[in-house]
């Protein structure tokens, strides 16, 4: 079977709307949501990606037997069609997040700048969101600072610049 000539290693450097609609957003937790592969749409386009890259080669033709193409193309096409996160600052995030709900209660933009950051009752959980963050490669802001200089040099970052 012939390969599509958009190949599947080259996606585009174009942000997609999904990421124009994260990049400004620092969670409240310190998470820069323009580097979530969930918010930013990446998930979405490398699913599109994977399954087009598969039907093009004709991988259920000479692929393991084992899997089921049809099975595991639909669920790449449900997956691409998937709504973004939207961000913790919009609504998205986890649902009932216990970080976001003391800082808005506390009137905080972020929890690093928590006067009760050595006391907090949420520290096992915002050790669990950065952990797991930096292991997937988000940007975290885990140091007190200027939000806007961080996320301005992030989304250049991310923007090649």
């Amino acid at each position: 079977m012939a390969r599509s000539r958009t190949a599947s290693g080259n996606r585009s450097k174009g942000k997609s709307i999904a990421f124009e609609n994260v990049k400004d957003q620092l969670a409240y937790c310190g998470l820069w949501c323009g580097s979530c592969s969930v918010g930013n749409g990446t998930v979405n386009e490398l699913s599109r990606e994977c399954a087009k890259t598969m039907t093009d080669y004709g991988v259920n033709e000479w692929g393991p037997k084992e899997v089921d193409y049809e099975v595991l193309l639909k669920g790449l096409a449900v997956i691409s069609k998937m709504e973004p996160c939207h961000g913790c600052l919009k609504g998205g995030g986890r649902t009932n997040c216990e970080i976001r709900a003391c800082a808005l209660e506390k009137g905080l933009a972020e929890c690093i700048d928590c006067a009760e950051k050595d006391s907090c009752p949420n520290d096992r959980i915002v050790h669990i969101m950065r952990s797991g963050a930096l292991k997937v490669g988000m940007k975290v802001k885990d140091k007190a600072g200027d939000r806007s200089k961080v996320l301005e040099d992030w989304i250049a970052k991310a923007d090649g610049v």
